[in-house]
């Protein structure tokens, strides 16, 4: 990747590692030999990543119309549920002409909205424990137990809409342990919950959140412990997206400027945070590599060349002593990266895509 990044044409630059995105999603499929595997578009939605994920997912979550929309031109075929809160009627009636294999239902309203036929997950929003996570999603993410059962009667009364089982992704940022015991609670309350609903063969979606420690890199989630330790369930289905992606892709850019104002030195990188929120949003140092300096090493803070002190990539890390012209690759940058962020924020530049194939 170092020599590639080295002779682009300009910065800032992202680069995707599709090889390696698939040696690693089929390392995850391997290990989940009893379990349907969904990505999570959300975390990236880039069409030549969609198209290297195919072969080695059971389909891809949505969570809008315009993420649906996107998906099915990508791949016609691939199998689709779509989640998320506030789906708009128009959005669910595109839901039935794009044949979503299934709608994670989030509301009794939605499920009004819904058109027939239609084959739904009911999102519970359990009070279980959640301890260590980072982001919990309670508040409007799912039902409570009333509003469940409120739907649960209503399709039970509404021809051609079928109750397949309940989706429950209550938390991010979980190790594999921890993610475990979720799972094991989600589904003693929700297969014991379907069976009272004379559902047949549940479907359980015990969502994602797979835990990706930017502070470690090499620090993986561990899949096999994963799968093998997963509760029973007729079917039982994950829906990752940061643990899949986010390893193989960089975010590539140049030193504008180096200064230092009142003892502390600042980098000034070609883009900004517009164009990679993840740090920001986080909260951490996002992982780098330079690729043209070496030698001794002193504190400073990475930035971009946005109007606000929140545009920092990494704060007060150990840098050779950098110049303008130098280059450094942002690492662990393939999910949650340029698509969640406010690209059109000063009208600077876009970055441009680029994809290693061998």
């Amino acid at each position: 990747m170092n020599e590639y990044a080295l002779n682009l044409d300009g910065y800032p630059a992202y680069i995707y590692d599709l090889p390696g995105l698939e040696a690693h999603v089929r390392g995850i499929r391997a290990a989940l030999p009893n379990t349907e595997l969904f990505y999570a578009a959300k975390a990236n939605p880039d069409a030549e990543i969609l198209r290297t994920l195919a072969p080695h997912v059971d389909g891809i979550e949505v969570s809008s119309g315009g993420e649906l929309a996107h998906v099915r031109k990508t791949l016609p075929d691939i199998r689709i549920a779509f989640g998320g809160p506030g789906k708009t009627p128009e959005e669910l009636r595109s839901a039935s002409h794009l044949n979503v294999d299934r709608i994670h239902v989030e509301s009794p309203r939605e499920l009004s909205h819904l058109p027939s036929p239609a084959s739904v997950l009911l999102r519970a929003n359990l009070p279980l424990n959640t301890g260590g996570a980072a982001l919990t999603m309670s508040g409007p993410f799912g039902m409570d137990e009333d509003a469940l059962d409120e739907c649960a009667r209503r399709i039970a009364r509404t021809p051609h809409i079928d109750l397949r089982g309940v989706h429950a992704h209550l938390a991010s940022g979980l190790d594999a342990p921890a993610m475990l015991d979720l799972a094991a609670q989600v589904a003693d309350w929700a297969l014991s919950w379907l069976e009272s609903q004379g559902v047949d063969d549940p479907e359980l979606n015990v969502g994602g959140g797979m835990a990706v420690d930017y502070a470690n890199p090499d620090v993986l989630f561990d899949w096999a412990h994963y799968g093998q330790k997963l509760p029973e369930s007729p079917a039982l289905r994950i829906e990752p997206g940061r643990a899949i992606t986010a390893y193989h892709g960089w975010y590539v850019t140049d030193v504008l400027d180096v200064k230092t104002t009142r003892g502390e030195t600042y980098v000034i990188l070609r883009g900004g945070t517009h164009h990679l929120r993840t740090p920001v949003t986080k909260g951490h140092n996002q992982p780098f590599e330079v690729l043209t300096a070496t030698g001794p090493e002193s504190p400073a803070t990475l930035v971009g060349q946005l109007c606000t002190p929140k545009d920092v990539f990494a704060r007060d890390v150990p840098v050779p002593a950098l110049a303008p012209g130098d280059v450094i690759a942002f690492t662990m940058a393939g999910a949650y990266a340029w698509n969640i962020s406010h690209h059109d924020f000063l009208m600077h530049p876009k970055p441009s895509f680029h994809y290693l194939n061998g």
